[in-house]
């Protein structure tokens, strides 16, 4: 029993190993498949390792490409940030309604003494110094007489009449520019365009129209009445600031000389839009050196004068017989501390023709066979002007006012063809004569209703001449009236939402303007000024286009600065 035993022992101990190595050959199989797993998965990933590699070479590439695609194009970036731009836009309608005097036509007068020169002297065309002497002939008698005469041919005042438009519609867009060029240089712009909707032609003042001398388009109202779709420019300047390290500088282009204050009150304007007092309302081609300085305590804060001259009429080749038309004088910025502002300024008008670049005055003389000729109104210097003009403005709480008066001197020194001069007519003796002109006004602010409601008046006398042909007034430069000029209106401010910058702004405006005309020939050096009264009483009083004795304006804007 125990050698069974024993037997069996053995061959259990014999077959152990077997079975041992039995399962020792399975494993190594395991670990070649998990190897060979392994191994595919880290192909697959270096695979992927590769791709990614190679995208992002390419994203490297990108972004080297547009490094130098920046480098190119920063330069013009930096050019378009130092441009500036912003502008407004103004739709605008007007409605008005004026009354002419009763009055001589120049056509009729002009017709009844050629008449009479025939009866004296045969038929014309005559000399010059012949008219001149039967003008004198004529001149011996008394209105009265002139009148009668005149009568009896047949030629009678012309009857008082209506004239109006009830109906005005505008727009205008300006673009302002600003780039500075170098630390201390920069370029100031603007360009505009100021167009009566549904024609390509200034409504406001036809020729032959009571509107004929204030408002006709030329070098010293462009841009400033409605003529045409095209954008001109308005302003082109440059200023070299800080020269030699003081608060000095010099500018030069066509100037920003058009809406100075107090202009900019009843235009909703928070700061002053132009350099010179309003009675100088001129856009010119010129230069200005100035200086600035301070009061050194704040009541009177700072101030600045300026020298400056300009061109407002260029005489062309000396065969023209014309001399040049310049402006020279000072500008002075007494004060200036937060609203409180007094200007002074003072200049002379040199050489002062009778008729603008591009415009033509027809030649009653000539058309009436009294002379001989083309039948237009030749060129000529008359003389010049003197002008000084002030403006002091505050603001008391919400209240903002100002004060300012001008005055005007002129010096003549020759004749057109038909015998006109500064402020004379019909070969009048030579004489220097004086204007006047007072101007004032208040602006109360309502914040909480966006309110503000002004209220503004000027009177201007006889020989009164201010230097406005670029008004904003349409049809009459108010601050040119010889006469009288109340204005009130009222600015709104919309609620429009957020400014989007600092440009931002919009309001509507609604005013009306009443002008009383004492005498003939407002914001105009040419021909003697006549009482309106006077009209009718003698045929030398006898007027180029219809003058007016009083007109109503209503206007209402919508204004949106960006």
């Amino acid at each position: 029993m125990k050698k069974k035993f024993s037997m069996l022992a053995l061959a259990g101990l014999i077959a152990l190993p077997g079975v041992a190595a039995a399962s020792a050959g399975k494993m190594p199989s395991d670990l070649t498949q998990r190897i060979d797993e392994l191994s595919r998965q880290l192909d697959e990933l270096k695979a992927q390792l590769a791709k990614q590699n190679e995208e992002l070479s390419s994203v490297g590439n990108q972004v080297d490409n547009l490094g130098e695609e920046f480098d190119a194009k920063s330069e013009g970036w930096d050019l378009a940030s130092r441009v500036q731009l912003y502008g407004d836009f103004r739709a605008r309608l007007d409605m008005m309604t004026a009354d002419t005097a009763r009055q001589y036509s120049v056509w009729d007068v002009a017709s009844g003494f050629n008449a009479a020169m025939g009866q004296m002297f045969g038929p014309g065309p005559y000399s010059t110094d012949m008219v001149r002497m039967a003008v004198q002939g004529f001149q011996m008698y008394t209105p009265e007489q002139r009148a009668g005469l005149f009568q009896m041919m047949g030629y009678a005042p012309v009857a008082a009449d209506d004239v109006e438009n009830d109906t005005l519609m505008t727009n205008r867009f300006r673009l302002n520019i600003r780039v500075p060029a170098t630390e201390n240089v920069d370029f100031k712009g603007r360009l505009a365009m100021y167009k009566t909707w549904g024609m390509e032609s200034n409504a406001a003042a036809p020729m032959g129209s009571p509107f004929t001398l204030d408002s006709f388009n030329w070098d010293g109202n462009s841009t400033r009445q409605p003529f045409d779709n095209v954008l001109r420019v308005d302003r082109a300047f440059v200023n070299w600031n800080n020269i030699a390290g003081k608060p000095m500088w010099f500018s030069v282009g066509r100037r920003p000389t058009t809406d100075g204050p107090p202009a900019h009150l009843r235009m909703g304007s928070d700061d002053r839009m132009a350099t010179p007092v309003a009675f100088m309302d001129y856009p010119f081609d010129g230069l200005s050196l100035g200086y600035a300085y301070e009061w050194g305590n704040e009541a009177l804060g700072a101030g600045r004068v300026r020298f400056c001259y300009g061109r407002g009429f260029e005489d062309g080749l000396s065969t023209n017989y014309l001399n040049d038309m310049d402006f020279a004088g000072f500008d002075v910025d007494v004060l200036q501390s937060g609203p409180r502002f007094w200007n002074v300024q003072a200049f002379e008008a040199f050489n002062l023709v009778n008729v603008p670049d591009g415009i033509t005055f027809p030649n009653p003389l000539e058309l009436s066979g009294i002379t001989a000729g083309d039948g237009y109104l030749n060129r000529a210097n008359l003389g010049n002007l003197y002008h000084t003009s002030t403006v002091y403005m505050d603001k008391v709480s919400n209240l903002n006012y100002f004060v300012a008066a001008g005055w005007s001197r002129t010096d003549p020194q020759g004749y057109d063809e038909a015998g006109n001069s500064l402020l004379g007519s019909w070969w009048a003796p030579l004489e220097s004569e004086d204007g006047f002109s007072l101007y004032a006004g208040i602006r109360y602010d309502i914040d909480d209703l966006r309110l503000k409601l002004g209220l503004e008046y000027n009177w201007g006398s006889q020989y009164w001449v201010s230097m406005s042909p670029g008004h904003d007034d349409l049809y009459n430069s108010k601050l040119a009236t010889r006469g009288q000029v109340a204005e009130v209106y009222m600015i709104y401010d919309l609620p429009t939402g957020e400014a989007i910058s600092k440009y931002a702004k919009t309001f509507m405006r609604l005013g009306y303007q009443y002008y009383k005309y004492d005498y003939t020939g407002s914001n105009s050096w040419l021909g003697a000024p006549v009482d309106v009264d006077e009209l009718a009483s003698d045929p030398f009083n006898a007027q180029f286009y219809p003058a007016l004795d009083d007109m109503s304006q209503v206007y209402l804007t919508f204004d949106v600065y960006f």
